[in-house]
């Protein structure tokens, strides 16, 4: 298996991930819940620890779901006494979004608790192979964890192919949609809460953040597909669109899907473009994308996306992830 430090990433990114190792009792943002008459949202961030990574808690008033289980079972366990801090009410089910670390690490955690896990059948394949990829990164090259010490891979208690229904008790239903193509990752599932026009699309939207470009990891490479992330915003809109619902994404604001999609695609087509560019510009010289002088390239490139986007917060997720997007045009246009 090729493992992450094949594409070298800036120096900065250990700096940054052992700052995070060291900090992981830090505070947790606790974001504001958003109510209904029907039902209400509870959004909880990690700190840096986690990534600034978003899980979703959505109470009807009898029951929660939950959508994405954080990046360690300590920082799931920090959620889980939010969620008990805001309702008394059983937390049921767990939804994955997609086949990233933070969102799938504490799989055992929730499962620890008596909550049912649901992944796509996608999603679910996918686990062992982006497991295996990061915990290489995260033991070897970032000594973030020993493997003892690293998440134990956790296994979902469900999977469906396509698309499905979660009928909660009270006969409110949840539907949940695998897209066609991948997203930010090599699999991308969405959740539509009818009963409060909300729809849960995990990393697929970054609002006013800034992305993480890795891409996902496909027979162990990182695999950036921005046209498939680009395609997946389409179908939201195809699908979803006259309904235009509240979009939790993993980062930023929830915002109408109307809002949501157009502002992705842009950040998604702009980051793109300034890639290609620099990478065509360096001509013969694409020879320094391999090795030492790769770093200075890809803070160059991420220096670029920043000052497209001066607005956008979470600058280190664009310092960190774009080296797959850099690479990946570096290959294509040889």
């Amino acid at each position: 298996m090729t493992h992450a430090n094949q594409f070298p990433l800036p120096s900065l990114l250990l700096s940054f991930l052992t700052m995070a190792a060291s900090c992981r009792v830090a505070s947790p943002v606790h974001a504001p819940a958003a109510a209904s008459n029907v039902g209400t949202v509870y959004v909880y961030e990690s700190d840096d620890a986690g990534f600034r990574t978003k899980n979703f808690f959505y109470d009807n008033g009898d029951e929660v779901v939950a959508f994405d289980s954080q990046f360690t079972p300590a920082i799931a366990q920090q959620a889980l006494a939010f969620l008990r801090s805001k309702t008394s009410h059983p937390l049921t089910t767990l939804v994955i979004t997609h086949p990233n670390p933070d969102k799938f690490n504490a799989i055992a955690t929730y499962q620890q608790a008596g909550v049912r896990v649901v992944a796509s059948h996608a999603t679910a394949a996918a686990l062992p192979g982006v497991q295996a990829y990061k915990q290489h990164f995260f033991v070897v090259v970032a000594k973030m964890f020993s493997d003892a010490n690293y998440p134990v891979l956790g296994k979902p208690d469900e999977t469906f192919v396509g698309a499905t229904t979660l009928t909660l008790r009270n006969g409110e239903r949840i539907e949940l949609q695998d897209l066609a193509q991948p997203g930010i990752s090599a699999t991308q599932t969405v959740a539509y809460v009818p009963a409060v026009n909300a729809l849960f699309v995990g990393d697929l939207v970054h609002y006013q953040t800034h992305a993480w470009l890795e891409g996902g990891i496909v027979d162990g490479l990182v695999t950036p597909t921005l046209q498939g992330w680009i395609a997946d915003l389409n179908e939201l809109v195809q699908t979803y669109g006259e309904r235009n619902p509240l979009v939790y994404g993993g980062r930023g604001a929830a915002v109408p899907l109307a809002t949501a999609v157009p502002s992705q695609i842009n950040y998604l087509q702009r980051a793109a473009a300034i890639v290609n560019v620099y990478v065509s510009d360096l001509g013969g010289r694409r020879a320094e994308l391999q090795g030492a002088t790769a770093q200075a390239h890809y803070a160059a490139v991420a220096t670029a996306i920043k000052a497209a986007f001066p607005t956008y917060g979470w600058p280190f997720m664009v310092d960190y992830s774009v080296y797959g997007l850099v690479n990946q045009a570096a290959a294509s246009q040889r």
